[in-house]
């Protein structure tokens, strides 16, 4: 009876600190990027929409009360991660200053985060804005994503060989832009000059008209591709074996060498592309009078989305399943090793600048359409945020410059409109984007791997 009687032996629980705060790392983004989108939506009537659509009510309960657990949610978990990070302090005495540091900066970011949300779900509660606007926000957002991501595209191939970065890019696209620029005045002389005669007059403009941009961004292309040639002949190839800050400087000084040039030669007055009267207004989306008044959408944004995608997935085949593509992998992996095995390393570097060139002369010709005009500094801007976009999806990865392009364009275009404030600030956004993106996730939202001798 004295053992049936004597205490049970404590129970002890023991807590993973640094287990838990990594798993809150990781909600803390999702939940706060599915708050954001989930405050868009509901506010501008998407969700009360498809309530209404497929279950023939509005559904607010619902849809307002998850909103609501969203943002109580993530509020208690940034406070978890506060009082985490103070209790890490005392159980990391031996270490502190380096756990300080490396949980510092992770808890910044997290607290950007749930600041970002907070300030959206502020702003869309006091001026809600309809479908419609974010409709077309968001439509724009896709078309300047897709030229980022074929402007990056050049900047990640040049990096994946070399591993420099070619800052005179944004004026090879600039360059671009001014060939498809004159190519299209010779067209205005005679728009039907590829169109059979005795074609149908609406047969014969739709096809005059498709002729007419295929020639316009081939000319742009061979003429961006003849610039990057001689750009890294010129000014790279002597600097091959220079340390890797001497093509950088020589990149950036090519730059302002190709602006001054063309500002020299062609005047600093921007040229105005005119666009074709097929591909001129909008085409109204309509989803259903439960959503509200039609989306508009430009009719050019929607060739430009189209052909950008295409000469994206053009290219990824390219390097996946041709020849000169599987010797730009062998270079990129291991140039010495890819000589042995037969490889021209610098006929392959000169095809990777033809290439990354040629695309972007396509997004300088469409850029030129989408914005109306190009002058000798048209391409600076864009190229810094077409390096910022492969610098988020993971410089050096294809499907990584791809993504980043795109993500940069709908944070840009959505991103005033949800955080309240004006559309100058969007430059602010993107390059507030490459920051933080330097800062918690070096290698990118995709990453890029790379092989031993390259880390």
């Amino acid at each position: 009876m004295a053992e049936l009687a004597a205490p049970a032996a404590p129970i002890t629980l023991k807590l993973d600190l640094d287990g838990v705060m990594r798993a809150i790392q990781r909600l803390v983004p999702v939940l706060a990027i599915l708050n954001i989108l989930w405050s868009i939506a509901l506010t501008g009537g998407l969700l009360t929409g498809l309530a209404i659509r497929y279950l023939h009510t509005p559904a607010y309960g619902f849809t307002i009360g998850f909103w609501l657990i969203q943002q109580q949610a993530l509020r208690v978990l940034i406070a978890f991660t506060l009082i985490g990070f103070v209790a890490g302090l005392a159980t990391h005495s031996a270490d502190r200053t380096r756990y300080a540091t490396r949980m510092g900066v992770n808890v910044f970011g997290l607290v950007v985060f749930w600041l970002i949300a907070e300030r959206v779900f502020y702003v869309v509660q006091t001026t809600p804005y309809i479908l419609t606007l974010w409709g077309l926000q968001l439509s724009n957002g896709l078309v300047l994503g897709s030229l980022y991501a074929l402007i990056a595209l050049g900047y990640t191939l040049v990096y994946g060989i070399l591993l420099m970065i070619n800052f005179a890019h944004g004026e090879v696209m600039m360059i671009g832009s001014y060939f498809g620029f004159y190519a299209l005045q010779f067209f205005r002389g005679d728009p039907t000059l590829f169109v059979p005669a005795g074609a149908p007059k609406e047969a014969a403009s739709v096809l005059g008209t498709l002729v007419m941009m295929l020639v316009v961004v081939v000319v742009a292309m061979i003429g961006s591709m003849f610039t990057g040639l001689a750009v890294e002949r010129i000014a790279y190839r002597p600097l091959r074996k220079a340390p890797r800050l001497v093509p950088l400087i020589s990149a950036i000084g090519m730059s302002l060498f190709l602006q001054q040039v063309v500002q020299r030669i062609l005047g600093p007055l921007p040229h105005g592309f005119d666009r074709p009267t097929l591909l001129a207004g909008v085409l109204p989306l309509n989803l259903g009078q439960e959503f509200g008044a039609p989306i508009p959408i430009s009719k050019i944004g929607i060739i430009v989305f189209i052909a950008a995608m295409a000469l994206m997935f053009g290219l990824y085949a390219l390097i996946q399943r041709t020849r000169i593509g599987r010797a730009m992998r062998a270079v990129a992996e291991d140039k010495d090793t890819a000589a042995l095995m037969g490889a021209d390393v610098d006929r392959v570097i000169a095809v990777t600048f033809a290439l990354g060139a040629a695309l972007a002369g396509a997004a300088g010709v469409m850029w030129g359409f989408h914005t109306g005009q190009t002058d000798p500094f048209a391409g600076f801007v864009p190229g810094l945020k077409a390096f910022t976009a492969a610098v988020l999806g993971g410089i050096g990865n294809i499907p990584g410059a791809v993504f980043g392009g795109l993500f940069l364009g709908l944070v840009e275009a959505v991103g005033p409109l949800a955080l309240g404030i004006p559309n100058q600030y969007q430059n602010v956004i993107a390059f507030s984007l490459l920051v933080l993106i330097l800062i918690f996730r070096p290698t990118g939202i995709l990453g890029e791997i790379l092989a031993e001798k390259k880390v």
